[in-house]
This record gives structure tokens, sequence and C-alpha cells, in this order.
């Protein structure tokens, strides 16, 4: 994905919106809970990747409060991006709360005021 993460979130936002408030009236919560956990670990994803260097890895993990041990070795692993974004220390550097705070809208939530709607 090119551009910077805030147009990424943006452009995710603006699709997921649109397709919840056409699909939304359907019964899908279970879908809904799955793509939105298939989002955040995409995410993470792109979040490690564009961080490139251990250096960086490093010291954006210990800014998000993952402690020198994890963060070393998470910095310096060799396995791809996708495996590593699944690990448990990423998901404690990055949360759901913290994507939300980045603008991520929880799909989770449209739904259910949509499907509330009717």
């Amino acid at each position: 994905m090119n551009g910077n993460f805030e147009e990424i979130v943006k452009k995710i936002n603006q699709i997921t919106t649109g397709w919840i408030n056409y699909y939304g009236i359907s019964r899908m919560k279970k879908f809904i809970i799955e793509t939105q956990k298939w989002l955040n670990h995409r995410l993470r994803q792109l979040i490690w990747k564009r961080w490139k260097k251990p250096k960086t890895k490093y010291k954006m993990l210990r800014k998000y409060g993952v402690n020198h041990d994890d963060a070393m070795k998470l910095a310096n692993s060799r396995k791809g991006y996708w495996r590593l974004s699944r690990s448990e220390i990423l998901q404690r550097a990055i949360t759901k709360e913290k994507l939300t705070k980045w603008r991520l809208k929880d799909i989770s939530l449209l739904y259910e005021q949509r499907y509330l709607k009717g």
C-alpha cells in the first residue's frame, strides 16, 4: 500500500463505512468480527513492514511499552511480516485500542449501529 498511514486508514474507513451502509441490514455479526480481526492483523503487518530496520523496530516496540528482551527478540527475528504481525508481542504493542486511537473505525460498532437502524 502506498501513501502515509493516515491516508491508508482514511481510505479503509471510507470503504468499510460504505460497505456496512450497503450490507449492514443482513445478519453477519460473525463475519464482521472475523473481518475486523483480519483487518487489524493486516494493519499490524503494514506497520511492521514500514518500520523496516531492526533498530527502528526495537525503538518503536520500546515506545509502545514492550520490555527490552521481547523487543530485541522480535526486532531481530528473521520470520516473515505476516507471521510476526500475529505474534503476541506485536499485538501487545499495537493493540486494537491504539488502532482505534489512530482513527481506524471499529466495523463491529459501525455494523451494530447500522443493524439497529434496520
